[in-house]
């Protein structure tokens, strides 16, 4: 994983915060726009469940109910206002954990635990927070308004596993316009309460509150007819009350249901034409600050008109504390949308690329990234913008939000700029995916690129040559052909640079020559450290530690596994593919210092990891694989040493040609062969299809279910879950989820 060799300034960390805060503040409600919730909230704190479901269409005073409640919760509360950039595993737990961590007293940073566990979203990151839940000593509230901008499925998943740890006398607050999937599980135990549009909807003396409030009168009968045409909307009723103390009248026409295009239009018309300006305008903004906005606007006064709307206009609502940064009410804003394409279509591209030129001119190019793709003759840019920022969201575990831009942006723009699809390459390689990996590479074979790539590197010849090294199509020779070609291409400034160097001494490896190896990876070990490359820290310190301890210098094989351990940790790489390598020699070290419960630990974890290292960086995948085999033979458990050894053989099926390294596998083998015994300890480890089944099991999903996130048939995943309940002994889910925690295959 390759962190930004450039510190954040003052600025773009402040953003961040800033961000965050409006995020994680609970908006204060307006005494003008809302009418008591108590009885509603009252009778969802009084019950003894742990899930409180508000669903109903935009408009019905969700958001407001949950201001409501938030004001008068003893209970510590834990708010947070989804959004689109949540839409990501990862994303959402690390927002999760950072409302807890303000919310929960005591709470040790939690948020920092989670961030990166792209690798392992379900297995690992998902237990770790709700275990932090379950062990809250005191009873919270969690809050999530706005549930429906979660369309990826992934995220519901890991919500669910969250919401499990919750608790008793502790509940889960969510308001969504849509079915909440984890409701269903939920009500089926009775742990859960309803809130609908039908609750939500105001009847008369509610219409009177509201007008009453606007210093209105409403006699009674005008209020019945007032809610029979609005049907108890309340955002209907709201409106209504502020054209009638504008002047207007209290009548309505029109045949729309909620007669939100007449309410819209009088409130909009009645302010001056630069005010509905400047409203249209910045109403393609999902948050709003004063500098955003005079960016966008190309104004300088815009955050006293930011204060001067929120405090006439209950459709504006201030995200934190000090009224730094807003939001439209997400009704109010798609209006606001469809005006701006009626009144001002050809604006409304360039004010998307001026937002995204003030997020990436303030540190935060993945916001960019999200406003460019929305502007189709802004592509270009976009891709580029996205192969300079498609490491940084790596690192950050952000690898569902990449393939999202991979899939917006098309195969085919992706095949037209190479840089951008070496990229593809490297990561589908990284994160286990050689059928994709190998289509990526065979696009790079013919494709031509001469301006300096925006990923850092030095050349599209350079990228492709470390690709091809990496993946090892060709054998060891070529291999070491295009390693010394990026070596001499990439300058030691580089952020590559580390990783040409690695990659030659994998091939030096694969020749057989470990004295050139053993150099080059100290070298490369070193400029990873200062590039902060943790996954070239990984790898170079692994291998240095095979050659240490190969040779017999335990002393410093045992610094080069601690090296490789604390970055993996420091970074929460454990389930990342250059993290199996590390785990079999720290398993080696152990066996050889007689640390039995060592062993087995790092064994389970080098077990757990290795789904993602496959035959798409081949050399790394058989070697690691041989480290365990050797250790779990040392230990009499010859099933998993030769199971391992017929996952290499698959990899050599795809990559035959990896020189020594083939020669070591048939020492091995001919060394089982030699020396098996009837006697054995330990059963089939699972196989890496069964540890990509096993998170899913903490789930509340049903075989098909799983097997359409898996891309399988039902019938796999059901053959799969019958041989993982025979591998552990058990005969039920929980029995087997139980049994994969505590032998370290699941959580933290």
């Amino acid at each position: 994983m390759r962190e930004d060799a450039t510190a954040l300034t003052a600025s773009e960390v402040e953003l961040d915060r800033q961000l965050l805060d409006a995020k994680l503040t609970a908006p204060r409600r307006s005494r003008r726009s809302s009418v008591s919730r108590a009885e509603l909230i009252d009778a969802a704190r009084s019950r003894e469940v742990r899930v409180v479901a508000i669903t109903a269409p935009a408009g019905y005073g969700k958001s407001t109910l949950m201001a409501q409640w938030a004001e008068v919760e003893t209970r510590p509360v834990a708010w947070i206002s989804l959004d689109r950039f949540d839409d990501d595993p990862i994303a959402l737990l690390v927002v999760l954990a950072a409302a807890f961590d303000r919310a929960a007293p005591g709470a040790v940073h939690l948020a920092d635990a989670v961030r990166g566990y792209g690798g392992s979203a379900l297995g690992r990151a998902a237990p770790l927070v709700a275990s932090a839940l379950r062990a809250s000593g005191t009873p919270f509230v969690l809050m999530l308004d706005d549930l429906h901008e979660l369309r990826n499925p992934d995220c519901h998943d890991v919500l669910g596993v969250v919401i499990a740890g919750i608790p008793s006398g502790s509940q889960l607050v969510a308001a969504s316009r849509s079915e909440q999937p984890h409701l269903a599980h939920a009500r089926a135990f009775g742990d859960a309460v309803e809130i609908d549009a039908s609750d939500l909807a105001l009847d008369a003396a509610g219409a009177r509150e509201v007008f009453a409030e606007a210093h209105l009168p409403l006699d009674l009968d005008d209020a019945l007819e007032l809610v029979e045409r609005t049907e108890g909307w309340p955002v209907g009723i709201f409106l209504a009350a502020a054209i009638a103390r504008a002047g207007g009248p209290l009548t309505f026409s029109g045949d729309d249901r909620f007669i939100a295009d007449y309410l819209y239009r009088e409130a909009l018309v009645k302010l001056p034409e630069h005010e509905q300006r400047f409203l249209r305008r910045t109403a393609v903004l999902d948050h709003l600050s004063g500098p955003l906005c005079d960016a966008v606007l190309g104004g300088d006064d815009a955050r006293i008109a930011l204060r001067e709307l929120a405090a006439s206009n209950a459709f504006l609502v201030p995200l934190d504390r000090r009224r730094e940064w807003y939001r439209y009410h997400a009704l109010f804003r798609e209006f606001l949308l469809g005006e701006l394409e009626r009144a001002e279509p050809d604006v409304i591209e360039g004010l998307r690329v001026s937002a995204a030129s003030w997020f990436e001119e303030h540190g935060a190019p993945a916001v960019a990234v999200e406003y460019l793709l929305d502007v189709p003759s802004e592509r270009t840019r976009a891709i580029h913008l996205v192969a300079a920022t498609t490491l940084g969201a790596y690192q950050l575990g952000l690898l569902t939000t990449v393939q999202r831009w991979y899939r917006t942006i098309g195969d085919r723009a992706i095949e037209e700029y190479p840089p951008l699809a070496f990229l593809a390459g490297w990561i589908t390689a990284l994160a286990g995916s050689p059928d994709e990996a190998d289509r990526w590479a065979a696009v790079l074979e013919h494709a031509t690129y001469d301006l300096p790539p925006d990923d850092g590197s030095a050349s599209l010849e350079s990228a492709r040559a470390m690709l091809r090294s990496f993946m090892c199509p060709a054998g060891p020779a070529k291999a070491m052909a295009d390693a010394r070609l990026a070596v001499a291409s990439e300058a030691n400034s580089s952020p590559w640079r580390d990783q040409a160097l690695i990659l030659l001494g994998e091939a030096h490896l694969l020749e057989g020559d470990r004295r050139a190896a053993e150099l080059v990876f100290s070298e490369g070990a070193s400029v990873a450290g200062v590039h902060g490359n943790t996954d070239g820290v990984v790898l170079a310190a692994a291998e240095l530690a095979v050659l240490a301890m190969d040779d017999g210098r335990w002393v410093e094989g045992a610094r080069h596994v601690r090296a490789a351990l604390e970055a993996i940790d420091e970074h929460n790489l454990q389930d990342y593919s250059v993290a199996v390598l590390a785990f079999a020699v720290a398993a080696r070290l152990a066996l050889h210092r007689g640390e039995l419960d060592e062993v087995g630990r790092s064994l389970a974890r080098g077990m757990r990891a290795r789904p993602a290292c496959t035959s798409a960086m081949p050399y790394v995948a058989v070697r690691a694989r041989l480290q365990l085999a050797q250790v779990h033979w040392a230990l009499d458990d010859h099933v998993t040493a030769h199971h391992l050894i017929r996952e290499i053989d698959d990899i050599l099926l795809r990559r035959p040609d990896l020189g020594r390294l083939v020669d070591q596998v048939d020492a091995f083998r001919a060394l089982m062969s030699s020396r098996e015994e009837a006697g054995w300890t330990g059963g089939r480890p699972l196989t890496p299809a069964e540890l990509r089944l096993l998170p899913y099991l903490q789930t509340h999903l049903s075989i098909r279910e799983i097997a359409d996130r898996l891309y399988v048939s039902r019938n796999t995943v059901s053959s799969e879950l019958a041989s993982v309940y025979r591998k552990f002994g058990v005969s039920k889910r929980s029995e087997a989820v139980d049994h994969a925690t505590a032998a370290g295959l699941l959580g933290g």
